[in-house]
């Protein structure tokens, strides 16, 4: 009788250490599954965030990009109808003629309009470097970011500067034409120093159209540069 109540005591422990062996392989199992599914999910989550913040990054600098690169190419249009403006200005004080002030006239009109389209294309390209430089924590993009700020900056400078040079400039020769002779030299006069300021800070601009154009993302032999 003893017998059987051991022998029987006995299968009854060992099925139930069986049993909580098998409870416990399944609970580990669950809790294992639950940490891989929690893993997985956050990093899709960590994923997605990448690729957002790289989305935005790409999209911000582009359309920056396009803007300056509009900027800049008005900026030449109007460059070449200021030029114009100044050879028959020039072609008017040597030998006035009602054809050389109505030519100076008109390509100063053209030239304030394209330096007034340009000074907006720079403006609206400058915030979106910046934007773009919230979505990188890379240190060569986030230096090549201000170098396109800054150039954005000196562009909208150099060309409300040639803007407001274009006006003096139409409003002089017309007084000229007129025969107001005051109002045309203080005209001048402010057309003058105008140009003096350009030429102060279009250096500037210069600089940092080298710095952009020179800047590089990788060495000669392509590999990366580290991080700073």
């Amino acid at each position: 009788m003893v017998r059987i109540f051991d022998r029987n005591m006995f299968i009854m422990l060992i099925a139930i250490m069986v049993g909580v062996i098998i409870v416990t392989y399944f609970f580990a199992d669950i809790q294992r599954r639950t940490q891989i599914e929690t893993l997985e999910v956050e990093h899709f989550t960590e994923i997605s965030d990448i690729y957002e913040r790289n989305q935005n990054f790409t999209d911000h600098f582009l359309q920056g990009s396009v803007r300056m690169d509009a900027g800049r190419e008005t900026r030449e249009v109007a460059n070449y109808f200021f030029d114009f403006a100044m050879f028959w200005y020039n072609t008017a004080l040597r030998d006035f003629n009602s054809t050389y002030i109505a030519q100076c006239i008109e390509n100063c009109t053209s030239a304030m309009v394209q330096y007034l389209s340009s000074h907006e294309s720079f403006q609206e390209s400058k915030p979106l470097f910046i934007k773009a430089a919230t979505f990188t924590n890379q240190s060569k993009y986030l230096e090549i970011l201000g170098f396109y700020q800054l150039f954005a900056e000196s562009g909208k400078n150099i060309t409300m500067l040639r803007y407001q040079a274009s006006e003096y400039l139409k409003h002089a020769v017309e007084n000229l034409s007129s025969g107001d002779l005051e109002n045309y030299t203080e005209l001048i006069a402010l057309f003058n120093d105008t140009l003096v300021l350009y030429d102060e800070a279009v250096g500037g601009y210069i600089e940092y159209k080298e710095q952009i154009d020179d800047f590089l993302f990788f060495s000669p032999i392509r590999e990366e540069y580290p991080e700073e």
